[in-house]
């Protein structure tokens, strides 16, 4: 039996005097499923990917849901945390220091769990023709979008300088959106900036229209210390072509992104949302090119922590687990 859930952030005012009336866990059969996914900035991979699976839960499941643009994966755990949202895109390395209490969060939070790894994350250091910058060594000196507040790419932009050498009194790190990225490098305000995404970065893909894009080489040393330091990342290959002007592959690293929920969401309802997603992927899958690369195969690759006992059934059942 599909039990339907919980109290949610960001409804209107009267909705949300009702449903806080309501026992933790949500009432039983017939109660209209909610679901908030918090997901990342409109010009990113998340909000679109997010946007696909609340329209495909609206259609198969009658849930009523809301899409969410947020600062992503250190914010979609905040917002899980404080019971503002239901489902989440997060970063794997966001993930593993949330229950670790380490990084941005001063203590473990562990109050979610993983519904799939989804598609690889790619460290993008991107830059423009003139910038002065060919290597990571050459961030020095440099102003440098490092993501915005409380993102996962800002989490990552600090791990990866970190290995390579470099602290943010090295570089004028600014926080800046994708978008807000975009524009500062075309205004020649900003000369490099972190872009961890699928491939390939819409909002780089944008850029190249306009400018002639680098992409800056993660290798040497540097990525055996993040290697050493981090066991969720994978050295990787950014294939030539992937943007307007890349003549080359571009070695780079790489890691899981992931779909998780909130723990308050009970088993039942969280084996529908899996099983509805998997059922339904093609039309996932069609979101855009990082979304084709979400498959069942490699639904529990790289996942660092728990998996929801929803999203376990249904694995299970698959002869997955």
């Amino acid at each position: 039996m599909l039990r339907r859930s919980i109290t949610f952030a960001l409804l209107p005012a009267l909705a949300m005097m009702l449903l806080a009336c309501q026992p933790p866990g949500g009432g039983g059969e017939g109660e209209e499923l909610f679901v908030t996914i918090a997901t990342g900035g409109q010009s990113g991979n998340y909000y679109p990917i997010g946007g696909s699976l609340a329209s495909l839960y609206e259609d198969e499941l009658g849930a009523t849901t809301t899409v969410e643009a947020t600062g992503a994966s250190v914010d979609n755990i905040n917002l899980l945390d404080e019971g503002r949202a239901e489902m989440a895109l997060v970063q794997a390395d966001a993930a593993s220091q949330a229950y670790a209490g380490e990084g941005p969060f001063e203590e473990p939070v562990d109050s979610f769990s993983a519904v799939a790894s989804l598609y690889p994350q790619y460290v993008q250091v991107i830059t423009i023709a003139g910038s002065g910058v060919e290597t990571m060594e050459d961030l020095a000196g440099k102003r440098v979008s490092v993501g915005a507040p409380n993102s996962g790419v800002e989490l990552n932009a600090r791990a990866v300088t970190g290995a390579f050498g470099l602290s943010y009194e090295d570089f004028s790190p600014q926080y800046l959106s994708y978008s807000e990225t975009i524009d500062g490098m075309r205004n020649g305000n900003i000369d490099a900036g972190f872009f961890t995404s699928g491939i390939p970065n819409p909002s780089v893909t944008d850029l190249s229209t306009t400018d002639e894009v680098r992409v800056v080489p993660l290798e040497g040393e540097g990525v055996q210390n993040l290697l050493n330091d981090y066991d969720y990342y994978s050295e990787a290959i950014i294939p030539a072509g992937t943007y307007e002007d890349q003549e080359e592959d571009v070695p780079t690293v790489t890691f899981a992104n992931l779909l998780v929920v909130s723990n308050e969401l009970d088993e039942d309802t969280v084996y529908e949302l899996t099983r509805t997603m998997w059922e339904n992927i093609e039309r996932i899958q069609q979101t855009n090119a990082a979304a084709r690369e979400i498959t069942l195969e490699t639904a529990q690759d790289g996942i660092p922590i728990e998996l929801h006992p929803g999203a376990e059934r249904y694995y299970s059942e698959q002869g997955m687990r």
